[in-house]
C-alpha cells in the first residue's frame, strides 16, 4: 500500500523497561536507549492509495494516531510495536486489523492546522476503553538542521519496520521511506489517555517533541519473522 502521512507530531517519554515489557507478545524484546524504554504518542493525518484506484474521495483521509514503542525481534531486527492505533475510518481499522493484525481502534478524530498550530483530537469509539480521549495543540518551530539531531532523535524516529503478532508467531511489514524532515515544536496543550488506556504508565513530565510536514510511504505486505535457529 502507498500513502502519506502528514502533520505529524511525535510526542516520546522514557519509561520503566519492565512496564513495557510484560506487555510484549513472546518473540519481542523492549528495545532501549540510554537503559530506558521509550513510548511515543504519534498524531498525524494519513492518506492512502489504495491498489488500481488511488485515493477515494471520502475513504482515503483520516486522522489517526498511535501509541507505539521500540523493540527487538528474534532475527535481530528493530522496529515498531504499536499498543493502539486509533483512526477516524471504520473501514481502514476493518482492514488493517484483519490485513497486518494491528490494534486499531475505530475514533472520532480531528485535525486542524492554523498557521504554525496543530491541534489533534481523539475520542475512541470501540473497541474499549471506549470514550478513551487524547487532545494536543503543538506550535511549529523551525527545521532542525542536521548537526543540531543527536542519536536520541534519529533512535526515536528512524524506524522502517513494524511489528504484530498473529497465528505462528511475529510477523513484520516494512515501510519504506525517506528520512522524516524534522522540526522542533513547542507543545501548548496536551491531556491524553490513549497511553494508560494500552495498559501502559501515564506519561510523566514534558515529552521529547519533534514535528515533521511528512513522507510518502509504502507498505509491504506482512512476513513471518524467523527465529535464531531458522535464519541462514
Amino acid at each position: 500500500m502507498t500513502m502519506r502521512w502528514d502533520l505529524l507530531t511525535f510526542l516520546h517519554w522514557p519509561v520503566p523497561v519492565d512496564a513495557v515489557a510484560r506487555l510484549l507478545p513472546p518473540g519481542l524484546t523492549v528495545s532501549t536507549f540510554a537503559g530506558q524504554a521509550w513510548v511515543g504518542l504519534v498524531p498525524f493525518r494519513m492518506t492512502v492509495g489504495f491498489p488500481l484506484v488511488g485515493t477515494v474521495p471520502g475513504l482515503s483521509v483520516f486522522p489517526e494516531t498511535n501509541v507505539r514503542t521500540y523493540v527487538e525481534a528474534a532475527d535481530g531486527s528493530q522496529g515498531i510495536w504499536f499498543f493502539s492505533l486509533d483512526a477516524d475510518r471504520a473501514s481502514a481499522c476493518v482492514a488493517a486489523r484483519v490485513g497486518y493484525r494491528l490494534p486499531y481502534m475505530w475514533s472520532s478524530m480531528n485535525v486542524a492546522k492554523a498557521g504554525d498550530v496543530v491541534t489533534y483530537d481523539c475520542v475512541r469509539r470501540v473497541p474499549g476503553p471506549v470514550g478513551a480521549r487524547s487532545e494536543c495543540s503543538v506550535r511549529i518551530g523551525e527545521p532542525f538542521a542536521e548537526g543540531d539531531l543527536g542519536d536520541i532523535d534519529h533512535w526515536l524516529t528512524g524506524r522502517w519496520k513494524l511489528y504484530s503478532h498473529m497465528v505462528g508467531g511475529t510477523w513484520k511489514a516494512y515501510a519504506d521511506h525517506p528520512r522524516w524532515p524534522l522540526r522542533r515544536a513547542e507543545v501548548l496543550s496536551l491531556d491524553d489517555e490513549l497511553v494508560a488506556a494500552s495498559g501502559l504508565p501515564a506519561p510523566v513530565g514534558a515529552p521529547l517533541v519533534h514535528y515533521s510536514p511528512g513522507v510518502r510511504v509504502t507498505v509491504s505486505v506482512p512476513h513471518r519473522v524467523q527465529g535464531p535457529n531458522q535464519l541462514r
